[in-house]
């Protein structure tokens, strides 16, 4: 019966009024609210703060000493990670080409970092250096073959592959380079890759020469091309 217990509750309500009261203190009238704080688990805020928390710790353990401090600035770089939060699929890729020491690898890791403190469900990443990419996908690289990389380096959320098109140009650099970018290109999973070679340059060597027509054929459909221009600002440094 629902009655007495309410009697019941009432009195015992009304003995700790009594006791309180005599101490000189107050029990709070009406209901408590006991929903969480925005520091507290159970609160939007509190799992916000805690994905971009993960975000950057594996931002910060994917990326070299050098570029901690990334920023993206670039107009065009941050409106791509923009895209890349809003809705991965549609981001493509983005091709930061230029110069040495244009500022084209700091961006490239702005661009992940920016991605990062927007709070994504899922952020995971993988940052290399194309030398370092193909050292992987050689035979022999991986105690996992080249198949099981391919498929790894194609599936992770965001990739970045840093100073395309500085190897030698050979049949395996030309496949394993057109596997990885048609993996992704199929799934349409975001990539950023820098390159210190233009995308089109007459008369001068570009990415075509380096990496072939089926490479440079996925680029142009699916990439937000950025030039870099200026002096190399390491030497400008030194």
């Amino acid at each position: 019966m629902p009655e007495p217990t309410s009697l019941a509750d009432n009195k015992v309500m009304s003995r700790m009024r009594q006791l309180l009261a005599a101490r000189g203190l107050d029990l709070p009238a009406g209901p408590i609210d006991d929903d969480p704080t925005p520091d507290e688990p159970g609160h939007p805020e509190y799992h916000r703060r805690q994905r971009i928390a993960v975000a950057l710790s594996r931002w910060e353990t994917a990326t070299p000493y050098r570029y901690q401090q990334a920023t993206a600035t670039h107009p065009q770089v941050t409106a791509w990670a923009d895209r890349a939060v809003a809705d991965p699929r549609t981001a493509g890729i983005l091709l930061l080409t230029g110069p040495f020491g244009t500022g084209k690898t700091h961006q490239a890791y702005g661009a992940l970092r920016r991605i990062a403190e927007a709070a994504v469900d899922n952020y995971a990443i993988v940052a290399m250096t194309a030398p370092d990419m193909y050292a992987l996908l050689r035979p022999g690289g991986s105690d996992h073959g080249i198949q099981h990389e391919i498929k790894r380096l194609g599936s992770i959320p965001l990739l970045l592959i840093d100073d395309l098109g500085t190897e030698k140009i050979s049949e395996f650099t030309e496949e394993a380079t057109y596997r990885l970018l048609n993996e992704r290109y199929v799934e349409s999973r975001p990539l950023i890759i820098t390159t210190n070679l233009p995308a089109r340059a007459p008369g001068q060597v570009d990415l075509l020469d380096k990496l072939g027509d089926r490479i440079v054929s996925r680029l142009a459909e699916s990439a937000v091309i950025v030039p870099f221009s200026g002096t190399d600002r390491r030497r400008d440094r030194s």
